[in-house]
């Protein structure tokens, strides 16, 4: 248990029924690069219950913020979704994970392909001011099914544009692209469609993505990470084979229903 520590949750948000974040306290001898995971859990009959997670806060937060799904039969997530301020949960001290800028080569623009919870390691890098030096524009493209499931919105629209360090920044280089698939919103659609039919381009007034220009890092379910790496292999894009090794795009495959 030395690699593990405890963590106290300082505060908890349910964004629908199937959906919560919670933070906690961070043990100072955490270090992570933005966009990588961590093992969380709890005890359960005296073992620890862990499961992959995707940080959502950048690495020089005091605090560790974590998005997830509920599933009311899950080992862990049907355990997790009732977690109360005061609650303890149990911490892997070890971050890793392919989302990271040492895994892409240079590039002009920086795509980060989202669904669901997939969000969350983007969260960490839309507010690292080192991604936004590196690259012209950062788009961050969130595919959910219905609205309600458009985590963090608020905050990405609102409050990121207006942060006191890199604010500025953020609004010359984010462009945020949430699309639906069920209900009625101002942009609709799957996310591998929307690029292949070029209309994600043309909203957001940027060439038909290219592997000269631009780099991807993707997250979400297996099946939407299998067709939006055909999809970018197709359009001559290469992957990165391995951590450290940097190429066009690079996905995070650690990932399991919880």
């Amino acid at each position: 248990m030395s690699n593990i520590s405890t963590a106290t949750v300082t505060s908890v948000h349910h964004w629908n029924d199937t959906l919560f974040s919670f933070k906690c306290t961070r043990d100072m001898s955490t270090r992570f690069i933005n966009g990588q995971f961590v093992m969380i859990g709890i005890e359960v009959e005296g073992r620890p219950l862990m499961r992959a997670y995707s940080i959502v806060s950048a690495n020089y937060e005091e605090e560790l913020e974590f998005y997830s799904i509920k599933v009311q039969d899950g080992p862990l997530t049907s355990r997790l979704q009732h977690l109360k301020v005061g609650d303890e949960v149990l911490i892997s001290k070890k971050a890793t994970g392919t989302l990271v800028q040492d895994n892409l080569l240079a590039g002009k623009h920086l795509y980060l392909f989202a669904t669901g919870t997939g969000l969350a390691p983007f969260m960490s890098i839309i507010k690292d001011h080192e991604v936004y030096e590196r690259y012209e524009k950062v788009i961050l493209i969130h595919g959910v099914r219905e609205v309600s499931e458009l985590g963090y919105r608020d905050y990405i629209e609102n409050e990121l544009p207006n942060n006191e360090y890199f604010g500025e920044e953020v609004r010359a280089k984010l462009i945020y692209y949430p699309t639906v698939t069920r209900e009625a919103f101002k942009n609709q659609g799957r996310l591998t469609d929307l690029i292949k039919s070029g209309k994600l381009a043309a909203d957001i007034g940027l060439p038909q993505l290219n592997p000269k220009d631009d780099r991807v890092l993707i997250c979400g379910s297996p099946a939407m990470l299998e067709e939006s790496s055909q999809m970018l292999n197709d359009m001559g894009f290469t992957e990165s084979p391995k951590m450290g090794v940097p190429a066009d795009y690079a996905i995070e495959r650690a990932f399991v229903e919880k």
